[in-house]
């Protein structure tokens, strides 16, 4: 077979598992009358060179993302305050098989993607038809209404070849890591669907290895395919798109059987039950029930002001080591020899070892002093390595670190993330191992101090009582105050705020964050102080409108500027963007033009009309802002606009000398570059 060139924007044809003999029964089932699902095969050299890797597991096997280009079609449809948009990226796994003619499940290309639209439960055929009016083959889907703020409107891009989980490296870690950032200035949410074998390690891998995360990432699977009449694999996907597209949770966490968890604090726990996983020492972010309740309390939000980023190495170097009766130094010796470089240690109950094994307690000595980082954490499923026991201090005094109560699969992921940052002395490396970077491990938190009066004052007079009625006003409450004392520029206040409890993202009723307030009213160090405490440049009021659209609006270049280091992303349709960029072009707000440059603005999108911005200003004799454009920005001048005239006609005919001047002498020095 002759290589495939895959391409971003390529619309691959059908797989050969959708020939003429699929079929659809009236319960939905896919049947194949042919003896074998066919496998794609790809050149492994032209992967290699498309992707540009280098390999860290030597059994990883290259593969692209088959891609298409049905969310691009909607930048200028339909309103962003509608709707939410959401990146499927499907990775193998059970979710996704069908039956062979032996009725065994096999994966076959393509085929996810094709037959989402056959459920009403995960596609509105009727949105759309009204809205979009693409071609009914089209790739693009939307959920049906589910109460939420947003329709999510959402895409499946593809492995080739998919992935058995059991095969997961790595490699394809850093890829999914990889594609996400890729692929993070046009989506609002992401769901990876997964094989469940590997995918608390895949979680947890991903939770260090996106850092900075501002957008919700969930990983979902099944254990019964989607195609199949009692498959899980319709309602966690249904749910999974629910919470990436409407609820800003900036995690990489896991759904399963109606319970979001945090990723890197979970495990699996049945082979073959629809609970398949659990959190033991946590509770669930989110349970879904009638309503969907989410624990804002509990979500981990970044407290760095910067730009999310890939951390595309990870250290092999690692290994699990089981504590149990009578093992052999030689045991311990061997897992401790190089090229290792961290160990997991599991050991009894609040993590104790046997204090009278000298020799066993002398290796881990003289691993550490070697620079080998152990890590001690429980072998059993709830609790955590406490050093109240003699046993477990002994550990500590040969070096060990306790681990809290992190999960094995987020405890490997964590020591290969620590131990690939090679900027890292040893010394900061064991107190990473200590810090809760992204969640993995329990923390004591300041004790929460009591109601605020106000709150307790306004209960009291609606003779409210009950922990739920209470929990309620709180809600409906707590947003309002912050907003206020947001607007006021009242950051001792806020810290307060913080101190007693009170989630400081939380939204109004029109869906404003504290930070949006702060943002509208041109408070920059409450700004600063809100993206300290982890506030979500990317949320959403009921208009569309982010923080950065706001300074946008207010033309405050600092709060623009210290945004986008956060991360924010000029979140809009490219006519939108250009509709702004021409406006203030015309109106010859220069410091606005450069203020949205700095927000992503190429400032060659076109208006409405079809015009751009250096149009508006050669029209209405901006030369600042041409001279900025074409000197600074460098902006092609020889553009036309609908009526077939470049800006240089355009000045020409309305007679503005100083813009010409600027134009020419452009061209001038463009023509005596080519001369040398």
């Amino acid at each position: 077979m002759t290589d495939k060139n895959y391409s971003d924007d390529s619309a691959d044809s059908d797989p050969e598992c959708f020939n003429n003999n699929a079929t659809w029964n009236g319960n939905n089932l896919l049947t194949q009358s042919r003896q074998k699902i066919p496998t794609r095969r790809v050149s492994l050299s032209n992967l290699h060179n498309r992707m540009n890797q280098t390999k860290i597991d030597p059994f990883f096997e290259p593969k692209v993302l088959r891609k298409n280009n049905s969310i691009t079609k909607t930048e200028s449809i339909g309103s962003l305050a509608k709707e939410s948009k959401v990146l499927v990226i499907y990775t193998g796994g059970t979710i996704g098989m069908v039956k062979n003619a032996n009725g065994v499940y096999e994966p076959c290309p393509g085929a996810l993607g094709k037959s989402l639209k056959a459920y009403p439960q995960l596609h509105d055929q009727s949105y759309f038809r009204k809205y979009f009016g693409l071609p009914e083959s089209d790739e693009l889907l939307v959920l049906p209404d589910t109460g939420e703020k947003t329709r999510v409107v959402y895409t499946v891009f593809e492995y080739d070849p998919l992935l058995d989980s059991s095969n997961m490296t790595i490699d394809d870690w850093v890829l999914i890591a990889q594609n996400i950032k890729r692929e993070y200035h046009r989506f609002n949410g992401f769901v990876i669907l997964h094989g469940t074998d590997t995918m608390a390690y895949t979680a947890s891998a991903l939770s260090f290895m996106l850092e900075n995360l501002g957008k919700t990432v969930v990983i979902t699977g099944s254990q019964i395919p989607l195609f199949e009449a009692r498959s899980d694999g319709k309602e966690n996907l249904l749910n999974s798109l629910i919470i990436a597209g409407n609820y800003c949770i900036p995690e990489v966490t896991i759904l399963f059987n109606n319970k979001l968890f945090r990723g890197n604090r979970t495990s699996k726990i049945s082979a073959s039950n629809l609970d398949a996983f659990d959190s033991p020492n946590m509770s669930p972010l989110v349970n879904i029930g009638i309503k969907i309740n989410v624990d804002w309390n509990n979500v981990y939000r970044v407290s760095t002001i910067a730009k999310v980023n890939v951390h595309s190495k990870l250290n092999r170097n690692v290994t699990l080591l089981r504590i149990f009766p009578s093992i052999t130094v030689e045991t311990i010796r061997a897992f401790l020899q190089s090229p290792i470089q961290g160990v997991v240690l599991q050991t009894y109950g609040s993590g104790n070892a046997p204090s009278n094994r000298k020799d066993i307690l002398n290796e881990f000595r003289e691993a550490t002093k070697r620079g080998v980082i152990i890590v001690n954490i429980t072998q059993c499923a709830n609790g955590k390595v406490d050093a109240a026991y003699e046993t477990g201090n002994a550990l500590i005094e040969a070096g060990v670190i306790p681990g809290s109560d992190m999960t094995p699969e987020a405890c490997l992921a964590k020591l290969s993330y620590i131990l690939s940052k090679d900027e890292w002395s040893i010394e900061t490396k064991r107190e990473m191992v200590r810090t809760n970077l992204r969640g993995e491990m329990t923390v004591i938190r300041e004790q929460k101090v009591e109601d605020l009066s106000l709150v307790q004052a306004i209960a009291n007079t609606l003779k409210v009582s009950t922990s739920d009625e209470i929990d309620k006003l709180r809600s409906a409450l707590y947003p309002a105050i912050v907003c206020a004392i947001s607007a006021r520029g009242d950051i001792n206040s806020l810290v307060q705020l913080k101190k007693s409890g009170i989630d400081l993202c939380a939204s109004d009723y029109d869906m404003r964050t504290p930070l949006h307030i702060a943002v509208n009213h041109d408070k920059l160090d409450v700004v600063k102080y809100l993206l300290s405490e982890g506030a979500n440049v990317h949320a959403k009021d009921k208009n569309g409108e982010t923080p950065l659209h706001l300074a946008i609006k207010n033309n405050n270049y600092e709060i623009v500027n210290i945004l986008i280091e956060t991360g924010a992303l000029l979140d809009m349709p490219k006519n939108r963007i250009g509709d702004y960029v021409t406006n203030a072009a015309a109106n010859g707000k220069i410091r606005l033009v450069k203020t949205l440059n700095l927000a992503g603005a190429t400032l060659e999108e076109k208006d409405s009309f079809g015009r751009q911005c250096i149009h508006a200003a050669s029209e209405k004799n901006q030369p600042e802002i041409v001279d900025y454009l074409v000197n600074v920005v460098k902006v092609n001048r020889n553009r036309k606009d609908p009526y077939e005239r470049t800006p240089r006609d355009i000045a020409k005919y309305f007679r503005h000398k100083e813009v010409l001047e600027i134009l020419d002498a452009c061209d001038e020095n463009q023509a005596s570059l080519k001369e040398r």
